[in-house]
């Protein structure tokens, strides 16, 4: 029986490592020696199993926005199948605390400013998302135009996405529950 390599562990492990350093400095401050101190290996290994710091960032930002097949795909969990679900996630607390996997991804966002590579990530994990929601409102509202359930799913996105960005320095505790009034205000408009 042959022995398992083991770039993809060290591959995982410096990426988790990456994300960590993108949590605790921000984007500019995940330098490859920080990101493999914090990995626990050399930088000459981080290199060795990850390449350079941009290719590092962007498997980053792949693996942060994999769907179960391991491509960029929608934020949802797998296991939302209508809008209710859907909204219960994307106004709850995993999705909307000021976490590490979010100061994550606000890094990303910034990154993507000037990283087309990453941009296009994002890009497609938002339009999944986006169209998933838009999916999900048309089953629940089947007698709404298709253009309105897009742009229902486009507001209720960018409601929660507003939530989890105002989470970093907003602390009031009313936040989460007036960005879902306003996400089910339009649904209530179809």
């Amino acid at each position: 029986m042959a022995r398992p390599s083991v770039a993809v562990e060290r591959r995982e492990q410096i990426v988790d490592a990456t994300m960590t350093t993108i949590a605790e400095y921000g984007i500019r401050g995940a330098t490859l020696d920080r990101i493999a101190d914090t990995a626990g290996m050399s930088r000459g290994h981080v290199r060795h199993f990850v390449g350079n710091r941009d290719r590092l960032l962007l498997d980053t930002a792949v693996a942060v926005f994999a769907d179960a097949s391991g491509e960029p795909g929608s934020l949802l969990p797998a296991e939302v199948v209508d809008i209710d679900g859907a909204i219960d996630y994307l106004f709850g607390v995993p999705f909307l605390s000021p976490d590490r996997d979010n100061a994550v991804v606000l890094g990303l966002v910034e990154l993507s400013r000037t990283t087309p590579e990453i941009a296009n990530v994002l890009t497609v994990a938002y339009t999944a998302t986006r169209m998933q929601l838009a999916q999900l409102v048309a089953q629940e509202h089947p007698d709404a135009a298709p253009d309105a359930c897009v742009t229902v799913a486009y507001g209720v996105l960018t409601c929660a996405l507003g939530s989890v960005f105002l989470g970093d320095f907003d602390a009031d505790p009313a936040r989460m529950t007036q960005s879902r009034a306003a996400a089910e205000a339009l649904l209530a408009t179809l």
